[in-house]
């Protein structure tokens, strides 16, 4: 599903958010999906699709400038939340819930912030902060780009085929992603949306401030073998979540980075009892 969004000045372009195989109804309960770096929609595809036909609204969405999604794409946390607010708008959706993979994480923290009482539920998969990112890291996804790619799926991954994972037990979840990373880093020929990624990540500074500001309940669902954003990575999040009285939770599910596909029932499970499904 399409929806036309303005930017700052003023432009219109199409923004892409899968809804789960079933059609969009702005009355239902919704959720707000949102990947990270060089990723879409379609690494949500188990845990989207599942709660789309257990009664809620669906919208995982392709961050502008990647994917099937128009527009310039964000350079900062920041212009990405505003991103998540301006779809909200135009989806004409009053309250949502928010689930963010890691920048996708940070992301979603920004915009429960800033939003306050229109975000119902706030799931952080696979976050820290600071998010920091290596420097050689930083300077292969500009100047080397495949190889960071390798880099990348490297780090992310525990293992090469989980089993089971989202697109079925024993998927090349490696080769996925490989392929995956390919196809959204091509889909944007103005900008290294990869670099600019990283960036974002790397210079996002508002994370405690953003936490301090979210009003609804809070779920941490990280890696017990993620390398990219260890466990011990999200310990300031959780910490002031703690310090300031928010209601939250945290789960560890086994494998690496990319939970959705690593762990895909074990993600879905958390989210499920975040959400207060019982079937």
């Amino acid at each position: 599903m399409k929806f036309a969004l303005q930017n700052s000045a003023g432009q219109t372009y199409e923004a892409y958010a899968y809804t789960g195989g079933k059609a969009f109804d702005a009355n239902k309960p919704t959720l707000v999906f949102i990947h990270g770096v060089l990723n879409d929609h379609s690494v949500w595809i188990l845990q989207t699709r599942y709660l789309a036909h257990h009664g809620f609204n669906v919208l995982a969405v392709d961050l502008p400038g990647h994917g099937r999604s128009g527009g310039e794409a964000p350079a900062s946390v920041e212009e990405a939340a505003q991103f998540i607010e301006a779809l909200l708008d135009a989806a004409g959706v009053r309250q949502a819930g928010l689930v963010g993979h890691s920048w996708g994480s940070l992301i979603a923290l920004e915009a429960a912030a800033r939003l306050k009482e229109r975000i119902t539920h706030l799931a952080l998969v696979g976050t820290a902060f600071p998010m920091k990112v290596s420097p050689a890291l930083i300077e292969a996804s500009l100047n080397e780009p495949m190889k960071a790619l390798q880099m990348v799926n490297v780090f992310s991954r525990a293992t090469l085929a989980a089993p089971p994972s989202a697109l079925g037990p024993g998927t090349w979840v490696y080769g996925a992603s490989m392929a995956l990373g390919r196809r959204v880093l091509a889909s944007n020929t103005q900008v290294n949306i990869f670099h600019r990624g990283f960036v974002a990540c790397d210079s996002y500074a508002n994370g405690l401030e953003a936490m301090t500001d979210v009003t609804c309940p809070v779920l941490f669902v990280l890696g017990e073998s993620d390398q990219m954003t260890p466990p011990r990575a999200a310990k300031s999040l959780i910490d002031q979540a703690k310090a300031k009285g928010k209601t939250f939770s945290v789960v560890k599910v086994p494998m690496g980075h990319h939970q959705m596909s690593e762990s895909p029932e074990e993600t879905l499970a958390a989210l499920k009892t975040f959400l207060g499904l019982t079937t």
